[in-house]
């Protein structure tokens, strides 16, 4: 009987445990179930719910994407004062009718609302908003004065004393 011998790698076994550990975390609270869903309490007709948004910049510009299916354009309201921006909309409600009965309703609905500051000067004449599927893509354009600006380096001719 040959035996083989292996090397005690401990790093590895705490490795597996974190991987074990995210799961349960995972499983159990990023993902809720079914009956936590159900206990969780409804939006009442008064309340805004914060858009989520995605939020990236580039030497020019910084742009701003959210998800808002079902949404019409025209009723989306895009405001931009100071240094703030804020978006304004309402998810249409769920169908309602005699013979509808919801088994689970999980979609937002209702009016949304979100603001938010720049931190760099932004030309606000040129702001820029689309829609396509579903998808809300905001470019807000920079400011002349903040954009980066390269500067070329010169040398001199040393002088001679």
């Amino acid at each position: 009987m040959t035996r083989v011998i292996t090397r005690w790698e401990p790093a590895r076994d705490f490795v597996a445990m974190r991987d074990a550990m995210n799961r349960m975390f995972e499983e159990g609270y990023v993902q809720p179930s079914w009956a936590a869903l159900a206990r969780r309490p409804r939006m009442t007709v008064d309340q805004e719910w914060r858009l989520p948004l995605d939020v990236y910049s580039t030497p020019e510009e910084i742009v701003l994407t959210a998800s808002v299916p079902g949404v019409d354009p025209e009723a989306v309201e895009i405001t931009f004062e100071g240094d703030v921006l804020t978006i304004k909309g309402e998810v249409p409600g769920p169908v309602a009718g005699e013979n509808v009965e919801y088994l689970m309703q999980e979609r937002r609905q209702g009016r949304f609302s979100r603001s938010l500051s720049f931190n760099v000067p932004i030309n606000a004449d040129a702001i820029e908003a689309t829609f396509e599927h579903g998808v809300l893509t905001i470019v807000a354009p920079k400011a002349e004065t903040v954009k980066p600006k390269t500067i070329k380096v010169t040398s001199r001719p040393a002088n001679s004393n």
